[in-house]
């Protein structure tokens, strides 16, 4: 029975990850199974955390604060693409938005593996009634500009650290403003 919760476990969480960041041009990230008392998961494992088990936690802060660029301001992107010069599609947008769509609806007050995106842009976050978000999320203090959602979209877990998200992010500076456009009017 173990055996089996364990095994489908693996099953969702792949899925989970296939859909959120599983783009063609992506790596997949590496897992590492983790067992409680009655099952066995797998978590993902980043970069990130295999480069602060080798260092002590001073080193991992240090290195945490350098990796997004100095120049862009409070959102500055890895790619250093700017929101402002770019004009999103709505309708590629929803097509984009094919990748949230295991996780989150644009439906007002439909909550599934991720909170509805329903008028994201301009709310605080951790704020959707009937969603558990995380500590990390619901005490961020942001609030969804557009500007705040495209650095997000690029790298959820470097901007939220400690999000629940498992999402890797979207590389492609187009398809983070043609998802903003697409959440602003998904109608």
């Amino acid at each position: 029975m173990v055996k089996m919760k364990a095994l489908a476990g693996a099953i969702t969480l792949s899925a989970f990850v296939a859909a959120c960041g599983g783009a063609a041009e992506e790596a997949e990230p590496t897992t590492d199974e983790v067992v409680t008392d009655e099952t066995v998961t797998e978590e993902p494992v980043t970069e990130e955390a295999t480069t602060e088990e080798a260092t002590d936690e001073g080193a991992a802060e240090e290195e945490t604060a350098d990796a997004a660029p100095a120049a862009g301001g409070e959102f500055a992107t890895k790619d250093g693409v700017a929101y402002a010069s770019l004009t999103g599609d709505a309708a590629a947008g929803k097509t984009v938005f094919g990748k949230c769509r295991q996780c989150h609806v644009v439906e007002p007050g439909v909550n599934r593996v991720g909170p509805s995106l329903a008028g994201i842009v301009g709310r605080e976050a951790g704020s959707v009634d009937g969603f558990n978000y995380s500590k990390a999320n619901a005490e961020s203090g942001i609030t969804w500009s557009e500007e705040k959602l495209f650095q997000y979209l690029e790298d959820p877990r470097g901007v939220v650290v400690g999000t629940k998200m498992i999402f890797n992010g979207l590389p492609k500076a187009q398809d983070r403003a043609d998802i903003i456009a697409y959440l602003k009017d998904p109608s």
